[in-house]
Formats: C-alpha cells, structure tokens, sequence
C-alpha cells in the first residue's frame, strides 16, 4: 500500500514527533515537507531532520499531501487548521483544538455545514500503557467503574482519559479546585537530564470533577512529572467489584474469589516500543506497527500518535474518524471549565454542547 504523504505546518517539539515517526516506518509514512513562518526556522528544521521545510504554503500544495498535521501554538491551531480544512485537505490537528470555546463551536460548524473534514490528534487513549488499562475497565473487571485518581497528564489529555476510562461521554460536570505552589528539584528535561541542582517553583493542579450520573475523577497533576526522576506518575480506578491501581489489578471474580495481577511494571517507560500488553495469556494490548511487519518500535507517544496517523487512511477514504472530533472539542471544552474554576475558586458547571 501506498505510504500516506503528508506535511506538517509547524517547526517546535510537536513537530518533531512526525518526523521520528516518518523516519521510522516510510513504509507507512512520507514526510513531504515543513512548513514554517520564517526562513530560519525552515534552515533549522531541515538541518536537524534532514526533510525538506519550507516557508510557502502553494510549495506544501504542490507536494499532494493525503493530509494535513497542524503543529503549531496553541494559540494559532484553529485558526491553522480552519484554513487548510477550508482549502480541502484533510487535518489531524495538535491538541487542543482551539483555546475557546466559540472557536471549538466555530470548527464543528466547518464539519457540518462545510464538511471540513478533521480529527485531533489526542494520543493518550492509544497510548500503549493508557490503552491496556481503558481495555480492562472495558472488560468488566472492575464492575461499573465510578472513581478515578489520576496523576499523569494534564489538562485536555486528563479530561480525555477521565471520560473514557469512566465511560461517561460527554455528560455534564461540576468541576472545582485549586493551585498550589511547591519547589522542587529540576533532574530531566525534555532535552536531557539535568544535574546542576537547580530548583524550580512548579504549579501543582487538583480538581474534582462530578458527574451528572454520580461518578467522581480527581484530578492531580504538576507539569514536572513528565520529565523528573523523582516526581511519579499514577493512575487508580475504582469500581464495585475491583481496583486498578498503577497498573496492578485486584478484582472479584465470577466465583467470588480475589485475583490480582501485575500488569506492568513501569507503565511510563520512555524507551522502544512495547509490541504486547497481556495479563496471563489475555492480549490487552497489540502494537499495530508490529502487526505490519515493524519489529523495531517506537516509544510510547510516538506509537500512539502514529496509530493516529495509520488511522488517517480509514478516514480519509470511508470517513471513519480515528478520535472523533466531537471528543477532540469535548476535551478543549473542559480544559476551558478547568481553567475557569481554578481562576475564580469556584464551582464551575458544564453545559451540553452542539458536539453532544
């Protein structure tokens, strides 16, 4: 099959991710071209993935792509991606798809009424670790799953994760909280490690969130954790017949007898990609690059994001959404409530919107 032949509008960290990814299955992926708003940053960014980057959009439309990856900052992603959808092409966006609310309102009305055609390219659900753990929730080991604690992304990934391992959709939610400020030592970065001593103030976040139908998400994250040797991460969910609790289950089973499986060790592991995630002799989770014939993997959020761009193919030709753009803006939504409540130290309450 054809590989998929796509540019990135965009030249930061994202944007790198698609490189790494193109690089590491051009068998799947091409990587025609970035597109960057200044000549020095197109120099920089061809020197450093040897892949062509340019500063002319009609240069990226002369290369045909398939789609679109908009990268760029959080401020310009709707505004980027309502012009190249409007120009036809197809384009998983960078999360979070746009920054207010009339704007996430602005881009399902481009996929109703003008049939723009766009997915937003939350990766944590296929995140291999994050994906094993949605799947035994789905299985029924925990009964109807009512709680969960996480502390492991931030903000619209957060709110992603809390919807799917929860199953509440886009049911509304009272949300309250607060910030706190605690220093802490630098040890990595996303750049390398860091060992001079320095010591940062950093922003600890937690909320609570309160369903319609009864279910509870507590909310706890502080940016440093995803790049420190001695802040964790964690996640936990409840329900009435088990706990997951940092990838180790405990359940009651059919027979009323307590299990308890050890799903994986370190489920943060930065390193190649993982091909398999089984408990016992029960598959949880499969690589599908590995399912392709590629046995040299990715980390995990490479592997995730490049699910998402292998589900680009299905929904280019049968419409078949990889993560539907409905959750893509229930999720920029709810940072917006998030970001309210912590502002003003009240109970915020969300509404149902055109998505819903």
């Amino acid at each position: 099959m054809k590989p998929l032949n796509f540019i990135v509008v965009g030249s930061g960290w994202r944007s790198l991710f698609y490189a790494r990814i193109a690089k590491a299955y051009p068998d799947c992926f091409n990587l025609a071209a970035f597109l960057c708003r200044t000549k020095e940053k197109a120099e920089k960014m061809q020197e450093e993935t040897g892949i062509r980057a340019v500063t002319s959009p009609e240069e990226c439309r002369l290369e045909n792509p398939d789609f679109v990856v908009v990268a760029v900052n959080k401020a310009s992603i709707f505004q980027v991606t309502r012009e190249w959808a409007l120009k036809g092409y197809p384009v998983l966006c960078e999360t979070p798809a746009a920054m207010e609310l009339g704007d996430l309102q602005e881009l399902w009305r481009l996929r109703t009424q003008e049939g723009a055609r766009i997915q937003v390219a939350e990766q944590y659900f296929e995140y291999p670790a994050f994906h094993a753990a949605i799947e035994i929730v789905n299985r029924g080991y925990l009964g109807d799953p009512y709680m969960v604690n996480i502390s492991a992304v931030h903000d619209y990934h957060g709110a992603s994760l809390i919807r799917r391992l929860l199953g509440t959709g886009f049911e509304n939610m009272k949300l309250y909280g607060k910030k706190f400020l605690y220093p802490v030592v630098e040890t990595d970065s996303r750049y390398g490690f860091i060992e001079d001593g320095r010591v940062s103030e950093r922003e600890r976040v937690r909320l609570t969130f309160e369903f319609e139908g009864g279910k509870t998400a507590f909310y706890d994250f502080n940016g440093i954790q995803y790049h420190s040797k001695i802040r964790s991460r964690h996640l936990n969910v409840q329900g009435g017949k088990g706990e997951l609790d940092d990838w180790t289950l405990r359940y009651v089973g059919e027979d009323n007898r307590f299990r308890e499986y050890q799903i994986m060790k370190d489920p943060f592991d930065t390193g190649s990609g993982m091909s398999e995630i089984c408990m016992g002799q029960e598959l949880l989770y499969r690589n599908p690059f590995y399912g392709l014939g590629k046995t040299e993997g990715l980390p995990q959020d490479e592997t995730a994001i490049g699910t998402l761009m292998l589900g680009m193919r299905r929904f280019i030709e049968e419409g078949v959404e990889v993560y539907p753009l409905s959750e893509g803006l229930q999720d920029a939504y709810v940072r917006i409530l998030m970001e309210q409540a912590l502002k003003s130290g009240q109970t915020v309450e969300s509404k149902t919107q055109v998505w819903s």
